[in-house]
């Protein structure tokens, strides 16, 4: 990734959840060691009482209005996102977590682009369970709070850590629907937090555990495991040359880590001839930019510079576990950017799968190279669409920051449809310009039919995305630069400090939409 120098981020820990563990519902035998979230609405005017949720109400019915009453003296009525913890009130649970709602009845913002009542439900519930955990008691129920599936996506992407590797975990908390309500939705929930869960876990693990090889074999188990409907190829070196895949291989040859071609398919459509959709993501591993090499400030994080990479096929892992009706394609291209004796060096001429020729004045704009051919591999499979993702630029960051994705594309409909997916998930996507103006930078090459970097310094992620055109022709392509939304430092309540695994499940509602539509 052509990066600018980030603040520093802390390392977090993961814990894999699986769905089977979040089934169970209602109250269950005397259990000191579980936990209860319970959510309460703001007040709608200055001298009403706030609201409980329904399981609220009929927890406090339970327990003959002590919830209510214990809540009453305890401070003042509790603000969105805020939480107040309570102990002793009933049998079946230890410690019972109020947490904040908000409004009732909020739906989608047309000014922040998301459903309020959603991100205001996954920001409360995350910090109830996190509360729970900080009292080391293993299970909670949650409240759905009217919305069972962002409930649950609060619950398990709040509690996700990456602590693999330390000896001294947290403790796991096993997290459960309350009541009898839509257990559906709340499964759902669960899945799609743990999409996000699973390219958290790619991308905070260190480049030395996560290299190419090992990263294809976590999808190929996670996909096999997902369906049968699914078909893995891991493509060594061999077959990349014999795709002539030259911009690709010029970023590989300076590691010694073997590179990798990483091909998924999902077959899920009922008719086989269907035309499928295409995901391209970068996969570089570790990326130190190569002989044109980054400062060493913060290039630790540059382990995660697989996120397109991870995303697109945790997403894709994801929709085979949802079983849509749809046939979709994975493609990534994994290797490191390494400077050694045999790296690209400034001002080298290599060639695409397209027979294009690309200058190379800057080795740490490598992305783009080894998109370049994926890009042009994915066009032979006559898809309906392609969407590739990618820790692109740093200008990317430094114009949306963690606020958004960018999305450049050729097509308003894929743009349309993109938007519509975010603003249910609340992990956004903020449109960018694919102007001609742009496309001009990168074409006026001295030595090549195009150069890896633009012109002027203004518009990094404009020219990244203009360079990226060159090697499309579908008329229905998005590019997805991710670089500002690859960490979350506090700007996410519901997701701890560290790799953020967005958007994935904003693609994932992308291809439940588009599968709904095309039933």
């Amino acid at each position: 990734m052509f990066l600018l120098p980030l603040p520093a981020v802390g390392r977090v820990a993961v814990r894999r959840l699986g769905v089977n563990r979040f089934w169970s519902r209602g109250f269950g035998t005397a259990d000191m060691t579980k936990g209860l979230v319970l959510g309460i609405y703001s007040r709608e005017k200055e001298n009403d009482v706030p609201q409980f949720t329904s399981a609220g109400e009929n927890f406090d019915k339970l327990v003959s209005g002590k919830l209510r009453e214990i809540l009453n003296i305890s401070g003042p009525p509790l603000k969105a996102g805020k939480t107040r913890t309570f102990h002793g009130l009933h049998e079946d649970f230890s410690s019972v977590v109020v947490v904040g709602l908000g409004k009732k009845g909020v739906g989608v913002d047309d000014q922040e682009n998301w459903h309020e009542g959603k991100e205001n439900i996954r920001a409360a519930v995350a910090a109830g369970c996190r509360q729970v955990q900080d009292l080391e008691i293993s299970s909670v129920e949650v409240d759905p709070c009217g919305d069972a599936q962002a409930a649950a996506e609060g619950a398990v992407l709040g509690l996700y850590e990456y602590d693999d590797l330390k000896q001294k975990k947290k403790v796991a908390v096993s997290a459960q629907l309350h009541g009898s309500g839509d257990l559906e939705a709340w499964q759902k929930g669960v899945l799609f937090a743990s999409g996000q869960n699973l390219a958290r876990q790619l991308m905070e693990s260190p480049a030395n555990e996560m290299t190419p090889t090992k990263f294809a074999e976590i999808i190929e188990k996670n996909l096999k495991s997902a369906s049968s409907k699914t078909e893995v190829h891991i493509r060594p070196k061999s077959w990349i040359e014999e795709q002539e895949m030259g911009s690709f291989l010029s970023v590989a040859k300076g590691s010694d880590e073997p590179p990798v071609f990483l091909e998924i398919h999902y077959r899920g459509s009922p008719n086989a001839s269907d035309a499928p959709l295409v995901f391209v993501g970068k996969g570089i591993t570790f990326d130190s930019g190569g002989i044109s090499i980054k400062p060493s400030a913060n290039m630790d994080l540059m382990r995660a510079d697989m996120g397109g990479a991870a995303t697109i096929c945790s997403a894709i892992v994801s929709a085979a576990k949802l079983s849509l009706p749809i046939n979709l394609i994975g493609l990534a291209p994994l290797c490191e950017n390494m400077p050694s004796g045999k790296a690209n060096k400034p001002g080298d001429v290599v060639r695409a799968r397209n027979g294009k020729t690309i200058q190379v004045d800057n080795t740490d704009a490598e992305g783009r190279l080894i998109l370049a051919d994926a890009l042009c591999y994915a066009h032979t499979f006559n898809p309906k669409l392609i969407i590739n993702a990618a820790t692109l630029t740093g200008a990317m960051d430094i114009a949306l920051g963690s606020g958004a994705t960018g999305v450049f594309t050729n097509s308003s409909w894929l743009w349309n449809k993109l938007f519509e997916a975010s603003v249910e998930t609340g992990d956004r996507v903020w449109r960018m310009p694919l102007y001609e103006h742009y496309t001009r930078q990168v074409v006026d090459c001295q030595l090549a039919d195009v150069n890896n970097i633009g012109k002027y310094r203004s518009a990094g992620a404009c020219t990244a995305a203009a360079f990226l055109k060159e090697f499309v022709t579908h008329p229905k392509w998005a590019h997805l630069d991710i670089a500002g939304v690859m960490t979350n430092k506090d700007e996410i309540s519901y997701l701890r400090k560290g790799m953020t695994g967005r958007p994935t499940r904003t693609l994932i509602e992308f291809l439940v939409q588009l599968s709904q539509d095309s039933a």
